[in-house]
């Protein structure tokens, strides 16, 4: 009997849930919650209900695959905050806590609490290609998404991860930056896909902008000198194009001070940001970097269900 193994992710704007076994993703599904043109998110009331209705289809539609049998779902996992942290929360973690411990007491199976953040760490060695044995000693991974903006030392201790924030924004996140952007310009949020497509039709490179302090860097100018771009008549895709080279740059400067302090380890890059193509260009140029998968860069429950296996194994 193969044992199954459920992840669920309730993050702000994606619900998700994830089957796996063996080590192995057998099948994952998603749903973007719905953001009214014009707005730059969601209220977590309104996130809470949308992940609540979402869930029951997701759900319906992941267990309909051929390789799930309710009486091999061994433990599911879910994520419970944003961080391992003490006081990391965020509401719309409720939605998924309450499902998990739903279909834990129906399968009588032991439920298991991961951060959002671990999850995408898991996800993003799951899927960069490489083998784990990489990141089975302490490496650095930075999780660049639409809340989170933050450089991460990490030590793998069995089912878990150790981590400390060593650096990142001191403001905005990256992912808020783009969004601000997008919408400034006429696009629906989420705005970092048709964002990235726009860029590429650039015609002119415009320098990038940085702002650091050490390991960490403030990410609010670049908002601004979009704005000014934009009023002074330069076209999006030029502005766009900007933005995500500024990113990159950054991104690329954080790396090679955290390098300067704590050595030549492993970087993993993860987080929605990290799926562009203009920062994971220029990134790639650096040594030793590894990023997850264009799919799971995004926010996902596949890390979650890895490590509720791993948990479990242990």
């Amino acid at each position: 009997m193969s044992k199954l193994f459920l992840g669920v992710d309730t993050s702000n704007y994606t619900t998700s849930i994830a089957l796996c076994s063996h080590g192995r993703i057998i099948k994952s599904v998603r749903k973007l919650l719905p953001v009214k043109d014009g707005e730059k998110g969601l209220r977590q009331s309104d996130a809470v209900f949308l992940h609540t209705k979402a869930l029951p289809e997701l759900c319906e539609e992941l267990f309909s695959c051929s390789e799930y049998k309710k009486e091999n779902l061994a433990a599911v996992g879910v994520s419970f905050a944003p961080r391992d942290e003490a006081g990391s929360y965020m509401p719309c973690f409720l939605a998924g806590i309450s499902f998990a411990k739903a279909v834990s007491a129906s399968h009588n199976i032991p439920l298991y609490e991961f951060s959002h953040q671990s999850g995408h760490i898991r996800s993003g060695v799951y899927s960069c290609g490489v083998s784990t044995n990489v990141f089975e000693k302490e490496f650095i991974s930075f999780h660049v998404s639409g809340g989170t903006t933050e450089a991460l030392l990490v030590k793998p201790t069995g089912a878990y991860y150790e981590y400390k924030i060593i650096g990142g924004t001191n403001d905005a996140s990256a992912g808020q930056i783009i969004d601000r952007a997008g919408v400034l310009s006429g696009l629906s949020f989420p705005c970092g896909k048709a964002l990235d497509e726009l860029s590429q039709r650039a015609d002119k490179k415009l320098t990038p902008f940085t702002s650091m302090n050490g390991t960490y860097f403030s990410l609010s100018g670049l908002q601004n000198k979009y704005e000014k771009y934009i009023s002074d008549g330069e076209s999006v895709s030029n502005a766009s194009r900007f933005v995500f080279e500024s990113i990159a740059r950054t991104l690329e400067k954080c790396t090679k001070n955290i390098r300067d302090e704590y050595g030549n380890l492993a970087v993993l890059y993860a987080g929605g940001v990290m799926s562009n193509s203009v920062i994971r260009e220029q990134l790639s140029k650096l040594d030793n970097t590894y990023f997850a998968s264009y799919e799971l860069s995004c926010d996902n429950a596949c890390g979650t269900a890895l490590l509720c296996e791993d948990k479990f194994n242990s």
